[in-house]
């Protein structure tokens, strides 16, 4: 029990059950099933893109290109939709995900091959895929009566009490779950991130394993595209504008490692929904923007800080036990 206290998810889950109850007496009625099934919702797509970049932060890398791909593949499937109302949805998802997959593989590949910084390629591919989305609509929106009702309905529509928008979300949870703790790719992740050197050395290809990171993180990345657009009805250039930044927040609130090898999903689903509490409740409890952009930017430091102290503390108990080890050692050899 004492073990489980000391986990970073119990602590912040209690953070955010403690959120929720000093929300609620002060707005009445924030903490109702209804209005947190609404919160979830809302949360989803960050959770969503949360768990792609989670995938690359693993790997010792960092995705910045993750928001524009969604607005990039967002504005293509919109348009895709009015162009061609005929399309089924089915053929528009899957076009979202090869989208942003592809879009991934372009930073995967400029990692991988020519061995160039993450931060510094997808810092570019976000400035191009943005401008790439100017390009492809001209600068135009794409509006809720050029979308067909399908396109746009499927994603509210609700299944057992949650909008499938949140069913989708909770789909994503345990895929991303099994994946990273039940295959290879996922075992591979882990090893990349966490130690390369031991992980070339036990078989696991880093450059390509780092590759396949990309790929996923854009793939979720183009599902997000056709769920914010449908979500929102509307399509344009600055969708999910600062989003990427979101993503990162919520992997670092969540205990991720930014250098990677450390973390869980579970982690990262709550880092998530700790900003989707905050973002929806201090509006409605009067807080300016402003003051929210500091309050968040504040938790994310508070958050590196207490991930930076962790890690030096498991530093330091693996060196204790690397020394009580040889000690041991030399004692019974004498």
């Amino acid at each position: 029990m004492l073990r489980l206290l000391k986990k970073r998810e119990t602590l912040l889950l209690a953070i955010i059950i403690a959120m929720i109850a000093g929300f609620a007496t002060r707005a009445t009625g924030f903490a109702e099933p209804a209005n947190l099934v609404n919160i979830f919702n809302d949360t989803s797509i960050l959770i969503i893109l949360a768990l792609a970049q989670t995938t690359v932060i693993l790997t010792k890398s960092i995705d910045l290109s993750v928001a524009a791909n969604l607005a990039f593949t967002g504005m293509a499937i919109a348009m895709m939709n009015a162009a061609f109302p005929g399309l089924p949805l089915i053929f528009l998802v899957v076009a979202a995900i090869a989208i942003g997959a592809f879009l991934g593989a372009i930073n995967g590949y400029l990692v991988w091959a020519l061995e160039m910084p993450p931060i510094v390629v997808t810092l570019g591919t976000l400035t191009i895929y943005r401008g790439m989305a100017f390009v492809l609509s001209g600068g135009a929106w794409v509006n809720a009566h050029q979308m067909t009702e399908t396109f746009l309905d499927v994603p509210r529509t609700v299944v057992l009490g949650l909008p499938v928008l949140a069913w989708v979300g909770i789909v994503i949870v345990l895929l991303i779950y099994l994946v990273l703790r039940h295959t290879p790719f996922g075992r591979a992740t882990y090893a990349a991130g966490g130690n390369p050197v031991a992980a070339v050395y036990a078989g696991v290809d880093v450059g390509w394993t780092k590759f396949l990171a990309f790929v996923l993180s854009g793939a979720l990345a183009g599902l997000c595209g056709y769920l914010w657009v449908s979500r929102y009805a509307v399509a344009y250039v600055d969708i999910a504008n600062g989003f990427e930044l979101d993503s990162v927040a919520a992997c670092v609130i969540g205990g991720i490692s930014i250098a990677g090898g450390v973390g869980s999903v579970a982690g990262t689903v709550l880092g998530a929904l700790f900003l989707g509490v905050i973002k929806n409740a201090l509006p409605v409890i009067g807080i300016s923007p402003f003051t929210q952009m500091a309050i968040s930017g504040t938790v994310i430091i508070l958050a590196v800080v207490f991930n930076a102290r962790r890690e030096r503390n498991r530093g330091r108990i693996i060196l204790r036990d690397q020394a009580a080890k040889e000690t041991i050692g030399k004692e019974a050899t004498a």
